[in-house]
């Protein structure tokens, strides 16, 4: 049933009382360099924010051999994150409504040289509309706005009428480990909504993530006797051009693919990453490339792999060095499946509602080609798993910012779903 208009905009008065506190805590969040590996503190700030508001507290660790024996999970290296996931629970008075999580990742990505941006980049500044710094946009204001929400609630005196979780991951930027650990902890809502700044629509279809690595060995000989060697960062770039056809050949398949047929280039790979060589003056010996790409929804990730493992092998048989020094390629990240979100779920009608008061806009929907925490609970919990959020700038890159009046309105829209979709009771005492 939809929200008394009183109520309705109550609520939404008091997101704007709570706005300043908000915007003050999401930059607190900003400032913690929480690279990967780096979680700790900011899990730490989160989890006694989420303590100090009464909810009942669970911080674990991530159990590896659960994430390896699953599907969906990421291969471990070096690099994972040791940090624990926090989980904030509300239990209402009566469970009546329905219940919900509300899930965040704390992980950001490098911020690359730091003279590129215009600010410090875990310097939290406000010009304007926009809020700056890495992992602002994404997704620490969607984080705070997870808390801010139901903050908004209690302020008026009310609090969700059924089970809500708040839950803060990591390793979403690598593997998507962190959300897939809260489904193997046993955690399962009626619905889930994660705000990502995905410019105030919601995500429809998303694609699955592979990430992988070529490494070529050459032969180093001086540059004088170049001739005799064989330059391992030259083959490494013929590998990356037989790549680049294998990609095409995915984007072509797009043809009578609901959701990318109609998107130009949906399947991207990118070279992320390239290191090789010792010594200027000598033929290269060794060189790895760190790979990311795309998949349909419905592709099995353990096939992809195959095929990209299969055509790196039968291009390097052909080659005239790599025929007798192939090159190992290893998958050392997202192992990611894409989703689907059908339309014409009661959750999804209950957020069209919250949006169209809060925005005065309709809800409108579209496919992201990128990867999702989303497609854990799609996947492998099958409820209504909405991913909807701000608009923002430069996400991954310089000057990484977010919309504030967006943030405001994706918070009141937010709120307003919680009410609806889970219904409301006075708050508890004490």
């Amino acid at each position: 049933m939809a929200l008394d208009p009183a109520l309705r905009q109550q609520i939404l008065d008091s997101v704007e009382a709570g706005f300043a506190e908000q915007l003050a805590f999401t930059q607190a969040l900003i400032r913690f360099p929480s690279l990967r590996g780096a979680e700790h503190a900011c899990q730490d700030f989160v989890y006694r924010a989420l303590r100090d508001r009464g909810f009942a507290m669970d911080r674990f660790a991530m159990d590896r051999d659960a994430i390896t024996a699953h599907p969906g999970g990421g291969p471990w290296s070096a690099e994972h994150s040791d940090a624990p996931i926090v989980v904030g629970l509300h239990h209402p008075r009566q469970e009546t409504g329905r219940s919900l999580i509300l899930q965040a990742h704390v992980d950001v990505v490098p911020t690359g040289p730091a003279d590129m941006w215009g600010h410090a980049p875990f310097d939290p500044v406000v010009e304007g509309d926009w809020l700056y710094g890495r992992g602002g946009a994404d997704m620490k204001a969607g984080h705070a706005a997870n808390i801010f929400c139901l903050d908004a609630l209690r302020r008026i005196g009310l609090q969700p009428a059924a089970t809500v979780l708040v839950q803060s991951v990591v390793e979403e930027e690598s593997t998507g480990n962190g959300a897939l650990m809260t489904h193997l902890r046993g955690y399962k809502a009626d619905a889930v909504l994660i705000p990502e700044p995905e410019e105030e629509m919601l995500v429809r279809a998303n694609v699955g993530v592979l990430w992988f690595q070529v490494e070529v060995r050459g032969l180093p000989v001086h540059v004088r006797e170049m001739g005799r060697g064989a330059n391992a960062i030259d083959a490494a770039w013929r590998v990356v051009g037989e790549l680049r056809a294998l990609e095409e050949e995915w984007n072509a398949a797009k043809a009578g693919r609901e959701h990318f047929a109609e998107i130009e280039h949906p399947i991207n790979l990118n070279i992320g990453k390239i290191e090789g060589g010792d010594w200027a003056s000598s033929v290269p010996g060794w060189c790895r490339i760190d790979c990311r790409i795309g998949l349909y929804p419905g592709i099995d990730a353990g096939v992809a792999a195959r095929e990209i493992s299969e055509r790196v092998a039968r291009f390097a048989r052909g080659d005239g060095f790599m025929g007798n020094n192939p090159p190992v390629v290893t998958f050392n990240g997202f192992h990611a499946e894409g989703y689907v979100q059908p339309p014409g779920s009661e959750a999804e009608a209950v957020l069209a509602r919250a949006h169209q008061a809060a925005t005065g806009q309709a809800l409108r929907s579209f496919m992201t080609p990128g990867y999702l925490d989303t497609r854990v609970y799609a996947l492998y919990d099958r409820v209504p798993s909405l991913c909807y959020g701000p608009i923002s700038e430069n996400i991954h890159g310089f000057d990484e910012r977010v919309s504030l009046a967006s943030v405001k309105r994706i918070t009141g829209a937010m709120a307003l779903f919680v009410a609806e979709w889970c219904g409301v009771e006075p708050v508890s005492p004490g």
